[in-house]
C-alpha cells in the first residue's frame, strides 16, 4: 500500500468531517492502538496520567489524555513527533488525512477485533494542559551523563549520576539545564531546573516530589529540600540501601501528603532522615515531617535528624569536603 504526505488538516474541511476526526481523538484509546502496532508498556515509567510504551524498533512515546478527552502523545526521541491519534499515525506511516480516517473508521464502528485488555490501559487520569506541557516537555529531555555545572559547580561525582539509585532520575534539557523531574499521585507533575545563575521550576507545572530510584530492600528514606542536596548526601554518606526525596523548598499545600505516602511505603523497620537545611525553614521542615511520621501510626519507623554542620545544606558541605580533599591529596 502506498502512501502520501497529507496536504490538508481538519480545519480545511466541513463540520462532519471535523466531528469524526474529534471522535477518533477521543473515542480511541490511543494505548489500545499502539498495542495493535506492537508497542508495549512500560510499567515502572508509566503512571495514572501518562502510559510509556515501545516498540520492537526502540520508538517510546509518552501517551496521556487531556482535559478536553483528546488522547495525545509525544515521542521521546523525536520532539516533533507529537499529537493525537493522527499525528501518531501519519509520521510512522507518512500517508494522507484520507488513508487515515479508513484506517480508523473500523475502530469506532466496533469491527476491530480488541486487544487483550493487559496490554494497554483501559483509563488514564486526565492532565490539565499545563500537566500535557509539562509531559511533553520531559518527553524531550535525556538522562545525564555528564554536566560542568555539576561537576566543577557542586562537586557532584560524575559516577554518581550514573549509579543505579539516580540514573534516569535526573535529566538535561535542550538548554542545558539540570532538571530534577517532579511526581505527585498521579505521576509526572513538574521539574526542578538548574543551572549556573540559575535556577527555576517548570513553567505551568506543580511542585510534587523528586525521588531516586526505589527497591524493595531499602532500608531508610532520605528526605532533603533540593535534588542538588540528595546528591550532595549521597556523595557524602553512600548507603546503597537507601532511597531519596526532594520537595523543592518551600511546600504547597499538597507536599506533605506526598511526603507521608513516600513514609508510608518504607519497609519494617525503616529510618527516615530529615536532611532539611540547617537553618530556620530547615528547622520547620524538619518538626512537620516528624509530626507526618507520627501521624502514620508506624511505629516502627526511627526518625533521625541529618544536619550539616557549620554551612546551610548539604552541598555546602560536600564543597567544603572536596576542598579539603583538593587541599590535602
Amino acid at each position: 500500500m502506498s502512501f502520501s504526505h497529507a496536504k490538508k488538516s481538519a480545519r480545511d474541511y466541513g463540520p462532519e468531517f471535523r466531528d469524526e476526526i474529534d471522535r477518533f481523538k477521543i473515542e480511541i484509546n490511543l494505548t489500545e492502538y499502539a498495542a495493535s502496532q506492537g508497542y508495549q508498556i512500560e510499567q515502572r515509567a508509566s503512571s495514572r496520567s501518562s502510559v510509556v510504551m515501545r516498540d520492537a524498533d526502540a520508538d517510546k512515546v509518552i501517551i496521556a489524555r487531556g482535559e478536553d478527552q483528546h488522547w495525545v502523545y509525544f515521542s521521546v526521541r523525536d520532539d516533533r513527533d507529537n499529537g493525537s491519534i493522527i499525528d501518531f499515525i501519519q509520521h510512522r506511516r507518512r500517508c494522507s488525512l484520507g488513508d487515515v480516517r479508513r484506517e480508523l473508521r473500523p475502530w469506532i464502528g466496533g469491527a476491530v477485533p480488541r486487544i487483550e485488555p493487559e496490554r494497554y490501559v483501559r483509563e488514564i487520569v486526565p492532565v490539565s494542559r499545563d500537566r500535557v506541557g509539562v509531559l511533553r516537555a520531559l518527553a524531550g529531555m535525556k538522562p545525564i551523563v555528564e554536566h560542568r555545572y555539576l561537576e566543577e559547580d557542586r562537586a557532584i561525582p560524575r559516577a554518581l549520576l550514573a549509579h543505579p539509585r539516580f540514573a534516569g532520575k535526573v535529566l538535561v534539557d535542550a538548554r542545558d539545564n539540570v532538571i530534577f523531574p517532579h511526581v505527585d499521585q498521579d505521576g509526572p507533575c513538574g521539574y526542578e531546573m538548574k543551572n549556573r545563575g540559575f535556577t527555576g521550576f517548570a513553567p505551568g507545572g506543580e511542585k510534587g516530589l523528586w525521588v531516586s530510584a526505589v527497591q524493595r530492600t531499602d532500608t531508610a528514606l532520605v528526605i532533603v529540600e533540593s535534588g542538588i542536596d540528595a546528591l550532595s548526601y549521597a556523595a557524602l554518606h553512600p548507603d546503597e540501601h537507601a532511597r531519596y526525596a526532594s520537595f523543592g523548598g518551600a511546600l504547597n499545600a499538597h507536599q506533605p501528603l506526598l511526603l507521608q505516602a513516600a513514609i508510608k511505603r518504607l519497609m519494617v523497620d525503616a529510618t527516615v532522615w530529615v536532611a532539611t537545611d540547617n537553618d530556620n525553614d530547615g528547622e520547620k521542615f524538619s518538626s512537620l515531617i516528624e509530626r507526618l511520621v507520627a501521624d502514620t501510626a508506624r511505629e516502627d519507623l526511627v526518625v533521625r535528624r541529618a544536619l550539616p554542620v557549620d554551612v546551610k545544606d548539604w552541598n555546602e558541605a560536600l564543597l567544603r569536603s572536596s576542598s579539603h580533599i583538593a587541599r590535602t591529596t
